[in-house]
C-alpha cells in the first residue's frame, strides 16, 4: 500500500503551520490558493487548474492506462473568528483563524498528492482543493464552472475532522451523513415614532418576541428520525440602541436544518407562512444565506471506504445518525457522483470546531493522507474490477 513517509509528515506539518498563520475566510482565499499551486507543482501533478468557482484549485495525477476517475476534496477557507492561543503558529491575521481544521485537511490531501508520485496504474486522481465551503456555495460553483466537465470525477470522497471521537477513528454511514441547513433573515420595516407617543408609529417589536417563540418550536423529532427539523434562533436586533425612540425596524435571524432536503422544504414553507402573516402593518422579507443540502453518503463508495480502512487497520464507527452539523460536499453527489463524506476522530479532549482554541491535531497527517492513497488504491490499483 502507498504510504507516505517520515520526511513527508514533517514537510506537512511545516506546511500547515504556514497555512495556519495565514487563513482567509470564504471568497478571499488568494493566497492560500496561491500557495497550493505553488506545492501541487513541485509534487509533479500533470495538470492544475486555478480559479475554480472562485480561488478554487484542482490537480491530476494520471495513470497509465484509462479507468475510472476519483476525487479527493478538501477546503481552502478559513473562519472570521478570532483564534485565541499561545501556539508559535498562531493566526496572524486579527480576526480570523484556521478554527474548522481545513489547514489540516489541505495538508492531507497535499500528502496524496506526494504519495501519488508513484501514479495509479490506471484512471487518474483529481484532488480538489475547493472554496468557500464554509458559507456553501463553493461546491455549486466549482460545479457551475466551466471547465467541470473536465474534471468530473466517478467517485468524490471528503472527510472532516470530529473533536470528541478517539484519534484516528474513522466514522462512516451509508445514505445522510450531514443535515441539511439554511440561514434565513428576516427583516421587519414599520415607522419609528418618538418614544414618549409611540402609538404614532409601527413598531416590529411584539412581532418579534411572537416570532422568537413560534418559529423555535418548529422543530420536530430527533436526528435519528427522517422528519428530523430544527429551527435556531441565531440573532435579534430591534431598533437602534436609545432611549429616545420607539422603533420602526428590526432583524432576526434564524438556522434551519434537517436531515433531509424534503424535510427542508416544509420548514421553509412553515416558516414562511408564519413571518409573511405576523402583522399586515409592517413590511417584512426574508433573505437566504448559507445554504446547504443533505450529504447523502453513496452506499458503494461508503464501502469501499470501509474496506480501505479495515485495510489500514484503523477503528471504524459506524454512525447510527448523521452529523447535525452540515456541510456543502452534498452537491457533488446531487451532481450524480458516486460520492461519500467520512469523519475522522480528532480526539477525545480536542476543543469544539469552531472554539476560538482549536487546533488541528498534526498527528492526522500521516493517516488522513494514507488513508486517502488506500482508498485510490482500491479502485485504481490494477485488480480492481
Amino acid at each position: 500500500m502507498m504510504s507516505i513517509s517520515s520526511e513527508q509528515t514533517t514537510y506537512l506539518t511545516m506546511l500547515r503551520h504556514d497555512l495556519h498563520r495565514q487563513p482567509e475566510i470564504s471568497g478571499e482565499e488568494v493566497q492560500t490558493a496561491t500557495r497550493i499551486v505553488h506545492e501541487l507543482t513541485r509534487a509533479g501533478a500533470d495538470q492544475i487548474w486555478q480559479n475554480l468557482g472562485g480561488y478554487g484549485v484542482a490537480a491530476e495525477f494520471r495513470g497509465a492506462e484509462s479507468g475510472p476517475t476519483v476525487l479527493i476534496r478538501c477546503e481552502l477557507d478559513g473562519l472570521p473568528i478570532a483564534e485565541e492561543s499561545t501556539l508559535p503558529y498562531r493566526s496572524e491575521i486579527d480576526g480570523k483563524g484556521h478554527l474548522c481544521g481545513h489547514d489540516g485537511h489541505m495538508c492531507i490531501v497535499m500528502g496524496v498528492a506526494l504519495g501519488l508520485a508513484k501514479r495509479p496504474v490506471r484512471g487518474r486522481v483529481i484532488l480538489l482543493f475547493q472554496p468557500a465551503e464554509e458559507t456553501g456555495f463553493g461546491a455549486q460553483a466549482v460545479i457551475d464552472d466551466r471547465r467541470w466537465p473536465e474534471i468530473r470525477p466517478d467517485y468524490a470522497f471528503a472527510y472532516h475532522n470530529v473533536p470528541s471521537r478517539p484519534l484516528g477513528e474513522i466514522g462512516l454511514r451509508d445514505g445522510p451523513a450531514n443535515c441539511a441547513s439554511r440561514g434565513m433573515q428576516i427583516l421587519l420595516n414599520g415607522k419609528s415614532s418618538h418614544a414618549a407617543v409611540p402609538e404614532d408609529g409601527v413598531s416590529p417589536g411584539a412581532a418579534m418576541a411572537h416570532l422568537m417563540q413560534l418559529l423555535p418550536a418548529l422543530g420536530s423529532g430527533t436526528i435519528s428520525d427522517t422528519d428530523f427539523g430544527l429551527s435556531t434562533l441565531t440573532h435579534v436586533r430591534l431598533g437602534a440602541p436609545t432611549f429616545g425612540i420607539a422603533p420602526g425596524e428590526g432583524e432576526l435571524r434564524v438556522t434551519l436544518r434537517s436531515m433531509t432536503d424534503k424535510r427542508m422544504e416544509s420548514l421553509i414553507s412553515e416558516t414562511q407562512t408564519i413571518v409573511e402573516n405576523i402583522d399586515e402593518r409592517l413590511k417584512v422579507s426574508i433573505n437566504w444565506h448559507d445554504v446547504f443540502s443533505t450529504v447523502v453518503n453513496d452506499v458503494e463508495a461508503t464501502d469501499i471506504a470501509r474496506q480501505a480502512a479495515r485495510a489500514r487497520g484503523l477503528n471504524i464507527y459506524e454512525m447510527d445518525h448523521p452529523m447535525r452539523w452540515s456541510e456543502d460536499f452534498g452537491r457533488f453527489g446531487l451532481d450524480g457522483v458516486q460520492a461519500t463524506m467520512m469523519f475522522l476522530g480528532a480526539g477525545e479532549t480536542q476543543p469544539q470546531l469552531h472554539n476560538p482554541d482549536y487546533d488541528f491535531p498534526d498527528a492526522l497527517l500521516p493517516l488522513g493522507a494514507d488513508f486517502f492513497l488506500t482508498i485510490i488504491d482500491q479502485i485504481l490499483s490494477e485488480h480492481a474490477e
